[in-house]
């Protein structure tokens, strides 16, 4: 098994593993640790496709979600691509205000330009081109505040599916 993660900065970080097993001998192993007893975590599995929660409990707004796929190479070959994130409704707000947030720095970039030409009162719209990407800024920064809020989430979903692609029938 090798794993290749990619750059820690990122909100949403992905890895890759390549097994020496087949997909339906590891999604056999996902499935036997998620119906046991002792199992704490939500998930669902659909194909080749796992998600993984952290217990209702634990969860808070920043909490991660594990997305894994386990993609069928050939007969023996597998490879596992994960994917750490805030649950959909979480990342598509996320989302929504990033892309709102550009829009109107846009909008107001155009206002500006066309009232400075015009020589009309431009003011308003120039303090929005300063003022929208410090909003993205702290955007940013409260993105990367809830990925570390939830980090100690994140190591526990690692480790339970370390622990479950490790283990031998």
């Amino acid at each position: 098994m090798s794993e290749q993660k990619n750059n820690p900065i990122f909100l949403r970080p992905r890895f890759k593993m390549d097994f020496e097993e087949s997909q339906h001998e590891l999604l056999d192993k996902f499935k036997d640790n998620l119906a046991d007893g002792d199992c704490k975590y939500c998930s669902k599995i659909v194909d080749g496709h796992i998600i993984i929660d952290v217990p209702i409990e634990e969860n808070h707004f920043w909490s991660p979600q594990l997305n894994i796929e386990i993609e069928n190479v050939h007969d023996n070959k597998s490879i596992v691509k994960g994917l750490f994130g805030p649950k959909p409704q979480v990342w598509t707000l996320f989302m929504f205000f990033h892309f709102s947030v550009a829009a109107a720095f846009i909008a107001f970039l155009v206002m500006t330009y066309v009232k400075w030409t015009l020589n009309k009162d431009y003011k308003f719209s120039f303090i929005m081109v300063i003022v929208l990407p410090i909003l993205w800024v702290i955007m940013y920064a409260l993105g990367r505040f809830g990925k570390k809020t939830g980090h100690a989430q994140m190591k526990e979903l690692h480790e339970f599916m370390m622990k479950t692609l490790d283990k031998k029938f």
